[in-house]
């Protein structure tokens, strides 16, 4: 299957987008910030990012625009997940580069479905 990185603040929402990713035969590549995840991603090259929107220190946002803007990661596709999901906020994902969103809290399906998706 694929290598996707998960870059998450809460233990909690780590833990089960891990479960459901490797569940289904990913490998799954962890990190707590925006600046270890974009060291994971230029190490690893995964196919898929999750990325976290309110993280502490840069958000997912701005590490979205540095991935995207970079020509060694921008090929990588990023769902942002976010607690966030309000009129305008899909605008501003989708202005920084994110190719999907999944809102928060996960629901498994619809979180495997967008997985999927992207990874197609």
């Amino acid at each position: 299957m694929a290598c996707i990185l998960v870059i998450e603040d809460n233990p909690s929402n780590m833990k089960l987008a891990v479960f459901l990713l490797e569940k289904e035969g990913h490998e799954v590549l962890q990190a707590p910030d925006a600046e270890e995840g974009l060291r994971v991603a230029r190490d690893r090259l995964p196919a898929l990012i999750l990325m976290d929107v309110q993280l502490p220190g840069m958000d997912g946002l701005a590490a979205t625009r540095l991935l995207k803007a970079d020509a060694a990661t921008r090929h990588i596709k990023i769902v942002a997940l976010t607690a966030f999901a309000m009129r305008g906020d899909q605008e501003k994902i989708e202005a920084a580069g994110c190719d999907d969103y999944i809102a928060k809290p996960i629901r498994y399906k619809e979180f495997l479905k967008v997985v999927v998706q992207m990874l197609a």
